[in-house]
């Protein structure tokens, strides 16, 4: 026999213990023979939970099920909630059950509960959640020669023992099911939830929980959440926006540049070395205008605005999370549940069991030495920190490539050929094709970095061999949220914070790695300002990532599934089975949602940590967000298999992350308000150095252009033979004017630092100091206002404690009552009697 049928047998006979093993915890399996499928190779093996383990395994994962109607009335109608109407969704889908007091199910009290229908009484979620506990801990070697790791689905879907493990879809998406006992839950999604047109409408969050789990409850819910809220950023955003349109012919500025009087008399160095010629300030007309619409007034009125919206934000949502938390039986999920989602990857890693000294209880615990340990880690983030490095190395290429590139842009556009192309050819700038190139080079790079290190991250958490699921979750997040902040936001700070910040002046620029052969000289601003730059580069990132994302959520799946099932999409279903078509369809892994969030926290973190440059970026987020969650809803309706049910309490991690971006975002935008945009010295000139007794900005162009001598630029920084236009004229031009604040030629502190570059400096430093101080201040002050769960809700959860003592005493009372007339011989009829059950080992 060739090693192929050997490893076949082993298959089989894996296949054999583990399913008789399954048998033995009292579920229920049916095969369905494989020339019946329809590639004719494929056995599919169904999988049913009778109520006697459903009952047993809710009573271990201590599963909250109702035991009383909720008798609290409801007092959270809003005013004018009548405008709300269109937004609604019907009642029978919102809440298709009534609200209920909840308590841990007791198999030992059956009669205790609110049980109608016991094949309906558990949903759908808590039912597959329950048979995915057993087949993860399921061993598929005899006892006899058993081993801890020879146990769970998911080894033996790894070495090929299985090809897939799944619930089923209790229909078709796009119509019911024939079968009257069939819920349809899956159809009711799609019709109200998961089709574009709906994008209007509020989310079915009770059926997404009962059908899909509390975790995935979780995440539409904050999605949903998220997306409401973004639309008074983007609404304020918008305003702002409309209010530098509508006042451009307001700056005085603006018109000093374009004016040919003062912008066409003035003569600027060349921005880089033989491949730039001289030019006149007025040529920079249209960049001028651009940098208006977002380096204006307000611009730092929608910062402050930005800073107590995302404060507003993160508190309200802990509201709404304290109530879903109460709503869905969540309340005491962490400290119940914690060693209960202990994953089968450590399980089967644990030789020892050591004593808990709060349960008193033996419990599993890693064997590892302190040298193993400290290795791991060290292995773990030294990785983390060479692919930041890696991050940090193409930051640099791209900053050389800009300037490297500048000059030939310079030289290719001297004679301004891209004014003949029609509409957008006077905008076209060497500026502004090195920025937009640039920036598209480096969004390549940023996808090309994130394919590889999801995967890096993945194997070195694999490696640290966390306990819980939650843990495992958190320790990724924090790897691959510290790799995606510096890939996607290193650029953005890049030009934010250091570019044209060390350029020098024309007798000593300054040069990349201080190195003057190099022959790359330091980047300058746009003559329009870096704000318009950090713009372009917000915006390319920014809309390109949310692009792409969602070919790859929407139309990837949709691909792949119809190339998958193209031969047996059209047949009758009798002929191609429920789980024949979920077969198909592409697996949700238990990383979906992880995805899922580390796209809207990054979405998150630009809309808030560079909002000043661009305050139309919530608008932009809440567009995309808007088709994300009919994209979500329609792909995990339509295009995957259902994903294992599980619990989750909050978003976790992701929590905190927010919050430190929320911190975050008030320093870096302080400091692109004081150090990227114009706003601080324009006000240092109309108020401190304003000519005449009114305060006004008319020469403040003038005022903040330095004058520098012709004659004295070195011959490797003057322009070529033939690159000066032709209008320039050596004789009778005899000096240049650049960015900056320094004494004149001839003074006794000639090319120095004026006194008005440091009262600048000084006013920055100010502005920041105050901005933060009065944004945090607001913060704490809305953080501190806002309690973070709803009175009612608190009242609710006191009162279901209360309900749990005084009902549980009552029945105990009644049982005893029973008991004890039935042993007096009081009692000539059968009383109710709770039957006494072995409770099944979790770890079989």
């Amino acid at each position: 026999m060739d090693e192929k049928d050997k490893d076949a047998d082993k298959k089989q006979e894996r296949r054999k213990v583990y399913e008789a093993k399954l048998q033995e915890c009292g579920l229920e399996l049916e095969t369905e023979d494989k020339s019946e499928s329809e590639d004719g190779r494929t056995c599919y093996v169904k999988i049913h939970a009778p109520w006697e383990v459903l009952a047993t395994y809710a009573e271990i994962l201590k599963i909250k099920v109702p035991f009383k109607v909720n008798d609290i009335p409801d007092h959270r109608d809003m005013p004018l909630s009548w405008l709300c109407t269109p937004f609604r969704l019907p009642t029978h889908v919102m809440h298709p059950e009534p609200d209920f007091f909840t308590s841990p199910f007791d198999k030992s009290k059956v009669d205790f509960f609110l049980i109608d229908n016991k094949d309906t009484f558990f949903p759908p979620s808590t039912r597959n959640r329950i048979v995915y506990y057993i087949l993860s801990r399921c061993a598929y070697q005899n006892t006899a020669s058993q081993q801890n790791d020879k146990k769970g689905i998911k080894r033996l879907l790894n070495n090929g023992t299985y090809t897939a493990a799944f619930p089923l879809h209790d229909c078709r998406y796009w119509t019911q099911s024939r079968d009257p006992n069939c819920e349809n839950e899956r159809y009711s999604l799609y019709r109200y939830w998961a089709q574009f047109f709906r994008f209007y409408k509020e989310q079915p969050l009770d059926r997404i929980r009962n059908y899909y789990g509390e975790k995935i409850g979780i995440y539409f819910a904050w999605l949903g959440f998220y997306t409401e809220m973004l639309f008074y950023a983007a609404l304020v955003g918008l305003f702002c926006f409309i209010y530098a349109v509508t006042t451009y012919d307001q700056s005085v500025w603006s018109k000093e540049i374009c004016s040919e009087n003062i912008g066409g008399q003035i003569v600027m160095c060349p921005l880089c070395d033989k491949k730039c010629g001289y030019w006149k300030l007025n040529s920079t007309c249209n960049s001028t205008w651009q940098s208006h619409l977002f380096d204006n007034v307000g611009t730092v009125f929608f910062a402050v605005f930005m800073a107590i919206w995302v404060t507003l934000f993160l508190e309200l949502w802990k509201r709404r999370q304290a109530r879903l938390e109460y709503e869905w039986d969540l309340v005491d999920f962490e400290e119940e549940q914690q060693q209960l989602q202990l994953r089968p990857e450590y399980e089967i890693k644990c030789q020892k069991r050591r004593l808990n000294r709060i349960t008193q209880e033996m419990e599993l615990v890693l064997d590892r030495s302190t040298a193993d340990w400290v290795g791991k880690l060290c292995i773990c983030w030294s990785t983390v920190v060479l692919w930041i490095a890696l991050i940090i190395a193409s930051i640099i290429g791209v900053i050389a490539y800009r300037l490297a590139v500048y000059a030939a842009f310079a030289s290719a556009m001297r004679d301004s050929p891209t004014n003949k192309i029609q509409l957008v050819g006077s905008v076209i700038t060497p500026q502004l094709a090195t920025s937009v190139t640039a920036s598209c080079i480096n969004f390549v790079i940023i996808m090309i970095l994130n394919f590889f290190y999801e995967r890096v991250a993945i194997w070195i958490t694999d490696l640290e061999i966390p306990k819980t699921h939650l843990e495992y979750e958190n320790r990724l997040t924090v790897k691959m949220f510290l790799f995606q902040f510096v890939n996607y936001y290193s650029s953005c700070f890049y030009v934010a914070f250091f570019k044209g910040k060390f350029v020098g002046y024309p007798g000593d620029y300054a040069y990349m790695f201080n190195n003057k052969w190099s022959g790359l000289r330091n980047e300058e601003c746009d003559p329009g300002g870096c704000l318009i730059e950090l713009t372009t580069q917000l915006v390319i990132v920014m809309t390109g990532k949310q692009a792409w994302g969602n070919i790859q959520e929407a139309l990837v799946p949709w691909m792949k599934n119809w190339w998958v099932s193209r031969s047996a999409r059209n047949h009758p279903e009798s002929l191609y089975s429920r789980w024949e078509q979920d077969h198909d369809l592409q697996n949700f892994s238990q990383l979906g949602l992880f995805y899922e969030y580390l796209e809207m926290v990054i979405q998150f973190g630009f809309i808030t940590l560079f909002v000043a440059s661009f305050p139309l970026a919530p608008l932009l987020a809440l567009l995309n967000n808007i088709l994300e969650v009919r994209v979500d809803a329609w792909k995990l309706t339509t295009q995957f298999r259902r994903p294992i049910a599980a619990k989750a309490h909050s978003i976790g991690a992701w929590e905190e992350i927010l919050h430190m971006i929320a911190v975050f975002s008030v320093v870096t935008n302080a400091f692109i308000v004081a150090f990227t945009s114009d706003m601080i010295p324009r006000l240092v000139y109309l108020y401190a150095y304003h000519p005449g007794n009114e305060p006004t900005m008319q020469g403040y162009i003038n005022n903040s252009l330095s004058i520098f001598n012709i004659s004295q630029i070195p011959m490797d920084n003057q322009p070529e033979a033939g690159e000066n236009p032709g209008w320039f004229n050596s004789s009778d031009i005899t000096t240049c004017r650049y960015r900056d604040y320094r004494y004149p030629p001839g003074h006794e502190k000639e090319y120095s630092h004026t006194m008005q570059f440091w009262h600048i400096i000084a006013a920055k430093l100010a502005f920041i100091i105050i901005m933060e101080h009065v944004a945090f201040l607001v913060k704490f002050f809305v953080a501190w206002l806002i309690p973070d769960v709803p009175s009612d809700v608190k009242a609710r959860v006191r009162r279901e404690r209360y309900l749990i003592q005084e009902y549980l005493q009552k029945y105990e009372l009644e049982k005893l009552k029973v008991q004890l007339s039935v042993n007096n011989g009081a009692c000539t009829c059968d009383a109710p009697h709770p039957t006494a059950c072995t409770p099944v080992d979790p770890r079989l």
